[in-house]
């Protein structure tokens, strides 16, 4: 197993079906957020899922070992992350699951038939220009931070390869939520649930978890909060559920 790592590299136990993760020790690593979006995303089993920017392939990993999805496209703009994903695959036997395609979102048509995917999810850059401290780290810079148009890119691909009806899940900062239902709204993706991210009972909402719906009419649902933490520092039971360490 060893040889298949590069330098900076460690392997982590997923703790879930036997997946593992190569990581980079000093550069983007998945967090939480990857985590509660997998769990959050109402994916079928069968269901055929394209996960934009997917950075070490955390996402694909993720659902695989939930039942969520039968088959992903892995799209990744930075070619050292695109293989990096393409190898996790190889270590969890997924190669003929998970297609990684080294490409900017933007062109996602190019790869993807227009029409045929049944769910997108995406954990994109958080960083508004000009409003985010840049990583002194290339590629920590580039999966934090967006340019005026990833957004509106991300946006406009889900659309164009989305069929009728199909879902896009993302997770975002909560003071932005607005910002992101009018953009979804604005590709005609229209808001259908919420959830509020919670660090724990005494602190504020810090981060939103969204699905949206391609061409549906405009009604939308709150789900109950979701907190991370309790009193005592612990994980929430809901959390632990969602790790699968209950």
């Amino acid at each position: 197993m060893e040889s298949i790592l590069q330098d900076d590299e460690t392997i982590e136990d997923l703790q879930l079906n036997g997946f593992k993760l190569i990581q980079k020790q000093n550069g983007f690593r998945f967090g939480m957020d990857s985590v509660l979006l997998a769990d959050f995303a109402s994916i079928k089993e069968k269901d055929t899922v394209a996960d934009f920017g997917t950075g070490s392939g955390i996402l694909p990993i993720l659902l695989r070992g939930r039942n969520k999805g039968s088959k992903y496209y892995a799209i990744e703009l930075q070619k050292d992350f695109a293989e990096l994903a393409q190898r996790n695959m190889k270590l969890n036997h997924l190669c003929e699951t998970v297609n990684v395609i080294h490409a900017d979102v933007k062109d996602v048509s190019l790869y993807i038939a227009p029409c045929s995917i049944d769910a997108v999810i995406c954990n994109p850059p958080y960083g508004h220009p000009s409003a985010t401290l840049m990583s002194p780290v290339s590629e920590k810079a580039i999966a934090r931070s967006q340019n005026v148009h990833t957004i509106d890119h991300i946006l406009k691909s889900a659309f164009q390869i989305l069929k009728g009806k199909g879902k896009i899940f993302m997770i975002y900062p909560v003071e932005q939520m607005l910002y992101m239902m009018k953009k979804m709204q604005d590709h005609h993706l229209e808001p259908k649930h919420f959830r509020l991210v919670y660090p724990n009972e005494q602190k504020k909402a810090n981060l939103v978890l969204l699905e949206a719906v391609k061409d549906a009419k405009p009604t939308l649902q709150p789900l109950p909060p979701l907190i991370i933490y309790q009193k005592d520092g612990s994980l929430t039971n809901e959390l632990k559920s969602v790790y699968h360490i209950l």
